[in-house]
């Protein structure tokens, strides 16, 4: 783990570097577009739809006597509007990761090459294509058990838990391709997948712990109406911030792998005699 924690810290200083933290400016003022416009016209459609669910299928009476047993009677009030928030989460991770991936990680691949692994060859395995689809695809499946794991939030800290799980498998995933798209073989990166798959998941589940404090701040906006754009906003920012540094915190320890990886490969030798 020692290589993790190796990771950890140079990705921690190099998070304040001024070429990234200014980076960090684009996908967030995209992302707060794009949702400022989602959030204006359709956010309350969204909440309307909930209720008109609810009142349907006599929900009110049930989630009220539901929470009053677990003593979060005060909840019941905004338990629409909570639900909604719940639902839309995912998609603000979605938009966050999808900007992340397309406008930050180049840069940071390109950072921590550069300045710290040079001598690494660049072998190009891997594509836009297969990095956008790689992240799509792991959306769905994040959104979906997403989903399916909503019930827990009346448990804070296994909804935590299992927050965490979901964004270590979901950052191993896009992350680690990512990162080696440019640097690594399709063959170096499965290896490194291979070989180094529990600590990549530490890395994507302690980022992932991090990554329920935007969410706690989105959520936070139901129960204070008044800022619930600038607490959107700011979630927004976290969300990008953790991504970028997660982002670091792979690369580090994926260059890191492949260079050692490398290093044990038998030296090629040129058959070519050499003329006297």
């Amino acid at each position: 783990m020692s290589n993790v924690l190796r990771a950890w810290g140079r990705a921690f200083l190099s998070q304040w570097h001024g070429k990234l933290l200014a980076m960090s400016l684009a996908p967030f003022l995209l992302a707060v577009g794009v949702w400022a416009v989602l959030l204006y016209f359709g956010l309350q459609p969204l909440i309307d739809a909930m209720h008109g669910l609810f009142a349907e299928h006599n929900l009110f009476s049930t989630s009220t006597s539901w929470l009053r047993s677990l003593g979060l009677g005060t909840l019941t009030a905004v338990v629409v509007p909570l639900i909604s928030m719940l639902l839309l989460l995912p998609l603000m991770i979605m938009t966050a990761l999808i900007f992340i991936g397309l406008i930050a990680m180049p840069v940071i691949c390109r950072h921590v090459g550069l300045r710290h692994y040079p001598q690494l060859e660049q072998r190009h395995g891997g594509t836009l294509i297969g990095s956008v689809g790689t992240a799509v695809g792991g959306m769905l499946i994040f959104i979906g058990l997403w989903l399916l794991t909503l019930p827990l939030y009346v448990f804070p800290p296994l909804a935590v838990l299992v927050q965490a799980m979901l964004w270590g498998w979901l950052t191993c995933r896009v992350m680690v391709y990512d990162v080696l798209a440019d640097y690594a073989s399709a063959e170096e990166r499965r290896a490194i997948l291979a070989e180094h798959r529990w600590r990549l998941l530490v890395i994507g589940m302690v980022s992932g712990a991090a990554g329920a404090l935007p969410g706690a701040i989105w959520l936070g906006g139901v129960m204070a109406v008044v800022f619930f754009p600038f607490l959107a906003a700011a979630s927004i920012w976290l969300y990008v911030l953790v991504f970028i540094f997660t982002g670091l915190w792979f690369a580090y320890y994926c260059m890191e792998a492949l260079a050692r990886m490398r290093a044990k490969e038998p030296a090629v030798v040129d058959p070519t005699p050499i003329e006297l």
